[in-house]
């Protein structure tokens, strides 16, 4: 079976900050993602967890997208107008998919 080339992009991101994020991604002209709730982890403010909270408030999102390569800069781009003043995590990795067209 034929594969493409495509690149994964996760962000994570606040909870209250989810919303602005899908409207930058759309924006950018990304139409393709996916939105998980984050359960809890460790970084530099030590560990947490998403259990115990009265609200989303303190959580965390993760967005997952696939995008065409030549496209990766314009989502790049969008997420970091606003993790460059809130709390987040950007990677990017290879992927492949079977059906380009859909991306």
């Amino acid at each position: 079976m034929q594969t493409h080339r495509a690149k994964r992009v996760e962000i994570i991101i606040e909870a209250p900050m989810e919303r602005r994020l899908a409207d930058a991604i759309i924006a950018a002209g990304i139409t393709g993602f996916t939105i998980l709730p984050v359960l809890g982890g460790s970084g530099r403010s030590g560990r947490w967890s998403r259990e115990g909270q009265v609200s989303s408030a303190g959580g965390m999102a993760a967005f997952v997208c696939i995008v065409r390569p030549e496209r990766v800069d314009a989502l790049l781009d969008a997420a970091f107008a606003l993790l460059k003043s809130h709390i987040g995590v950007v990677s990017v990795t290879d992927c492949e998919v079977l059906r380009a067209e859909r991306f």
